[in-house]
């Protein structure tokens, strides 16, 4: 039996998992989810957040769905935020925090993860996620997706009359992630056919074009953007150069479609899981130990060398995820060494067995840092590399957790 669906190895992603959601609980804050410091704890000016509300609500929804006490109602207090204090009454959509504490702008990214959100409370059986589902799916097709791009638009004022000059990578990454979810839940394959527009275009078309290195930024007629940010490499959300993270996601993700298209019958063209090889491959190479360190490097140039040398934990989420997903789909051991490999330079340098979580950032030295990332706000990406090993790659995760599908 390979290592990853020994017994062990589950039992080991299962415990995880729970030690993960028990330091998470405490996120809860009046207006939503907020972000936790280092040890566990909601500071005082702590203000929800859109994006962290949204993460929160799916995760804890996937909970649910595996049997873990107490967190339905952690998932209902989510949906009753994003239909509250977060969302814009006046205009539709949502603020990134609760209107006159910040941006009040309306972006794809966040809607994103609001649409997730939506679609893993309503299978969770959340009171009121069914509106808020249907909120999101509309906002998505009446602002963000155009149909001439095969994509999705990227930010608004509030009042929706200002569009950024601006597309972006990152929010069409988990656009698809979230299209994926709603095309379980509502049963509609129009966002497969969508999902499959915003893969083609980023990922075969541009991705494919520069040895799979993922562009991040573009203008509005999709030209690339090779110089984005060159003044500020370590932007939490749009950083310079490429990153190789996110290639480990779209990887994942890449493959995540081709099942479902053919769960569906649906066609799933080749280079889908040429794509997600190439991806993969690409990110290994050139940011795994780049620097004369284990681990991977948050961004790198156009030369591909190091630009930014931190480790981020979500990159190395993303990395198990994809590689658990790669031996899924092809059985083919090199995926399990590069599983094994990432997995264990988590245990050792990530996971904090003495206050909790996962450290969020580490150092070139691989030390806890935390100039890019403060505390520990995030579960998403932790908790869903403990689930995805477990599962098939299709349906998306709450619709397989709630049909108990197993892995395959």
């Amino acid at each position: 039996m390979d290592y990853i669906d020994s017994p062990e190895h589950t039992a080991w992603l299962t415990s995880e998992g729970q030690r993960l959601l028990s330091f998470a609980k405490a996120s809860q804050a009046p207006e939503g989810f907020g972000n936790l410091d280092a040890r566990g704890k909601l500071p005082p000016t702590a203000v929800a957040q859109t994006m962290n509300t949204a993460r929160m609500t799916h995760s804890f929804a996937l909970a649910h769905l595996q049997g873990a006490p107490g967190c339905l109602a952690l998932v209902q207090h989510g949906v009753q935020a994003l239909c509250g204090p977060l969302r814009d009454a006046g205009y539709g959509g949502w603020f990134a925090r609760p209107y006159g504490q910040g941006d009040n702008g309306k972006a794809a990214y966040l809607h994103a993860f609001v649409a997730l959100a939506a679609s893993s409370a309503v299978v969770a059986g959340a009171a009121g996620a069914q509106g808020l589902l249907a909120q999101a799916i509309r906002v998505i097709e009446e602002r963000f997706w155009s149909e001439q791009e095969g994509a999705m638009r990227e930010s608004f004022s509030s009042d929706w009359q200002q569009p950024e000059a601006y597309r972006g990578a990152n929010s069409n990454m988990h656009a698809t992630e979230a299209f994926l979810a709603l095309a379980d839940v509502t049963g509609d394959v129009l966002w497969l056919e969508r999902a499959l527009r915003i893969v083609e275009r980023i990922i075969h078309g541009h991705a494919g074009a520069s040895d799979y290195r993922v562009i991040e930024h573009f203008d509005v007629h999709w030209q690339p953007l090779p110089e984005y940010n060159r003044d500020n490499p370590a932007d939490h959300f749009r950083p310079y150069g490429t990153t190789p993270g996110h290639a480990f996601e779209w990887s994942r993700l890449v493959l995540h479609l081709e099942a479902a298209r053919r769960q569906a019958g649906l066609p799933a063209p080749a280079w889908l899981l040429a794509c997600a090889r190439g991806l993969f491959a690409n990110a290994c190479q050139h940011a795994w130990s780049v620097d004369g360190a284990e681990g991977i490097v948050y961004t790198l140039g156009w030369d591909n060398q190091p630009r930014v040398r931190e480790r981020l934990h979500w990159v190395h989420a993303e990395a198990c995820a994809s590689a658990a997903a790669l031996l899924r789909r092809t059985g083919e051991q090199q995926y399990e060494q590069w599983y094994r490999r990432f997995w264990t330079f988590i245990d050792t340098h990530f996971i904090d067995r003495a206050a909790g979580s996962w450290h969020h950032e580490l150092g070139p030295d691989n030390q806890p840092a935390a100039t890019i990332w403060a505390g520990k706000p995030d579960l998403y990406h932790a908790y869903q590399a403990v689930l995805l090993p477990t599962l098939p790659l299709a349906p998306s995760l709450a619709s397989a957790l709630a049909r108990n599908v197993t892995k395959r």
